[in-house]
């Protein structure tokens, strides 16, 4: 998968926040086996720098680091948080949220796309945190954006895909845009089908860090992932209301 003009060998991303510890955040995302890692500046944030323990760990797996505007509600302050992530951690990636609604966290699309416009202009590489909603595809596109990233469910629900018909469409729309399926994956399972239908990767934090054991789950999850994206790529059946007879009626005895 390429975006941005970076060549990824994984189609899993991986967050690293809610892990027991920062050893094991660490394990888990090596047992991914992803590429890309999202980070939020909070985790840098105040006067002593207390991230910084936390940044040279992750700065120690050699991953494509992708930061993160998680908590912000207005275009403002996504933008402000964006230009203080550049700065921080030496990239022009940006996973863009803008959030909407404190119960779901569903995203703010209105200051979404309008934080997309501004951030392109300023060079920035976006992947927006938005919806399956066509329209709000449609002006992300638009603003120079490069990648979409739709919920499957709301943050941390772990319910899988909510919307399937609406996720196909979007994919229908735009079939060579690399599209990532983010937040509400709870199982493995939610990965395959993802990727089952074409999209390109998928992003989870919350399913790996808050399982029993993140390290086995972020193992399962990469062979979810594989496994999915082959079915897709091996053209698989169309479901049918009826049964088809796996062995051939021409052929077998019959007695008058």
């Amino acid at each position: 998968m390429n975006v941005y003009g970076t060549e990824l060998n994984s189609r899993l991303m991986l967050g690293t926040a809610q892990y027991p510890s920062p050893a094991i955040m660490a394990e888990a995302v090596k047992a991914s086996g992803c590429d890309i890692v999202t980070v939020s500046l909070r985790r840098e944030s105040g006067a002593e720098r207390a991230g910084q323990a936390f940044w040279g760990i992750v700065r120690e797996l050699g991953l494509k680091v992708l930061p993160n505007t998680a908590g912000c509600h207005s275009a403002k302050e996504a933008i402000t948080t964006a230009e203080m992530a550049r700065e921080v951690f030496g990239t022009p990636w940006v996973k863009l949220e803008v959030i909407a609604d404190h119960d779901t966290l569903q995203p703010d699309v209105f200051g979404l796309v309008e934080a997309a416009r501004e951030l392109v202009s300023q060079g920035f590489e976006v992947f927006p945190y938005t919806t399956e909603d066509l329209g709000v595809a449609d002006r992300l596109v638009d603003a120079g954006c490069e990648v979409l990233m739709p919920w499957g469910a709301p943050i941390g629900s772990g319910r899988g895909l909510a919307n399937v018909p609406g996720l196909k469409t979007l994919r229908s729309r735009y079939p060579e845009l690399p599209l990532v399926i983010d937040a509400g994956l709870g199982l493995p399972s939610h990965a395959a089908h993802a990727m089952e239908l074409g999209y390109d990767a998928v992003l989870l934090n919350t399913a790996v860090a808050k399982a029993g054991d993140p390290v086995i789950m972020a193992g399962a999850f990469a062979r979810a992932v594989e496994a999915g994206r082959a079915a897709f790529l091996a053209d698989p059946i169309e479901a049918r209301d009826m049964a088809t007879p796996s062995t051939p009626v021409f052929g077998m005895a019959f007695q008058d």
